[in-house]
This record gives C-alpha cells, sequence and structure tokens, in this order.
C-alpha cells in the first residue's frame, strides 16, 4: 500500500512517513499543497492524508480538486483546527475522515486500516489453497501437511502460518505481524510473538531437514527455504 502525505512541517512530515513504514506502507512526502496535487493526479496512491493549512493550496480545496478527479481515493484531513464546523466542512470538502492534532499515532493508523478495508477490490480472486515448498495449507478445511503429513495448529498458529505463507522470502517485522496476525499494537516489552513463532518452529520445522521459518536478528522474520 502507498500513502501520500502531504504536511508543510518537516518534523511532522517525517515521524508520520516513519510511523507508517514500520507497518510497510510506502510513504511519498509532499510539503505543500500544489505538489501535493501534482502527485495525487500523477501517481495512483491507496490513500492520502494532508494537513490543511498548507502553502499554495489549503488543504480544503485540495480535496475538492482530488476528490473530483479522483472520486474513490480514501483522503483523511489533518488539523489543529477541530470545532464541528471545521469537520463538516472537511467532510464537505470530500474528505473520508478527519484527525485533530495532536493526536496519538496508533489512532491514525486504525483510521488507515478501516479505510482501507473499504477499497479491497471485489474482483480479486482469494485463494483456498497455499502452497510452499513441501508445505500445503487449505483455507476452508482449515488443514495443514507437510510431505502429505497432517499438521495439528491452533487458530492463531493457523493465522500465523497463513499470514507467512503469502509473504514468502520477506522479512516480516514484529510490529507488522501483530498487526496482520493479531491486530493490535505490537508492545515492545512483550515477547508473545516469538513465543507463537517458536510453537509454529516445533510443529513445522522440528521433524524436517529443510526449514522455512527463520530469524533475521533485529528485524523480525522471514519465510524461505534453508537448511
Amino acid at each position: 500500500m502507498t500513502i501520500l502525505v502531504i504536511e508543510d512541517e518537516p518534523r511532522v512530515a517525517g515521524l508520520i512517513k516513519k510511523g507508517l513504514e514500520e507497518y510497510t506502507y510506502q510513504v511519498d512526502l509532499a510539503f505543500d499543497g500544489e505538489t501535493g496535487k501534482t502527485m495525487a493526479l500523477s501517481k495512483n496512491y491507496d490513500l492520502i492524508i494532508t494537513d490543511i493549512i498548507l502553502p499554495k493550496i489549503n488543504g480544503i480545496e485540495l480535496c475538492r480538486q482530488i476528490r473530483k478527479a479522483k472520486p474513490q481515493i480514501p483522503i483523511i484531513l489533518l488539523t489543529a483546527l477541530g470545532t464541528t464546523d471545521d469537520k463538516v466542512e472537511g467532510f464537505d470538502a470530500g474528505a473520508d475522515d478527519y484527525l485533530v492534532k495532536p493526536f496519538d499515532f496508533r489512532e491514525l493508523h486504525a483510521r488507515i486500516r478501516t479505510l482501507l478495508k473499504r477499497i479491497k477490490p471485489d474482483h480479486v480472486i482469494h485463494k483456498t489453497i497455499l502452497h510452499f515448498a513441501d508445505l500445503t495449507m487449505d483455507l476452508q478445511t482449515k488443514s495443514v501437511t507437510r510431505t502429505g503429513k497432517e499438521i495439528s495448529l491452533t487458530p492463531k498458529e493457523f493465522k500465523l502460518l497463513e499470514f507467512m505463507m503469502q509473504n514468502p522470502e520477506r522479512v516480516l517485522s514484529r510490529a507488522e505481524i501483530a498487526e496482520k496476525v493479531w491486530e493490535t499494537h505490537f508492545d515492545t516489552g512483550t515477547n508473545f510473538i516469538d513465543v507463537y513463532i517458536n510453537y509454529l518452529r516445533k510443529k513445522i520445522d522440528k521433524d524436517f531437514e529443510t526449514k522455512l521459518i527463520h530469524t533475521k536478528s533485529g528485524m523480525g522474520f522471514i519465510f524461505k527455504v534453508e537448511k
């Protein structure tokens, strides 16, 4: 998912970008309304976050212009102006959501998740059988086999393995796993993700020469074939 952030304060823009990238979003920045408009109309973003008070084109007018050209793209307005009239003006301009500064990043991320769920295309065909190496997962019967041997998993282990099989050969951070599998913000003071990874390793890898679940020190985990 690629997000455009339009914010004229570089420090704020940088913090938003850093926070979103921790959840593996790709983020582009624009520091004024005119540049933001050009970028929004020239590239297919999944979501746009824009401040209201911007140089050249303010966020309300920017929202109107983007909405005319791209009616389906979700837009979140950020502003220090939090009165009811301000919010109504933003929604009337075509914004999908409105967040008042200062805000908790977790709240922004929750709003983003909600909006992105709405735009999943109806025509996407979801696979019901996942294969990786000699491992097979049936999403309908909730069964897992490796070299034909059935492996019994708990519901959470199954969901974790499903996420890893859908994202092979890519480093998955603990924050991303917490978000996608547990639908929660990762608490660095706990090790519950590592615990479940170890549960899964014992069932998926222990009795097999070729290992599939690997740790990337300081980064997370990767699902790949390696002896």
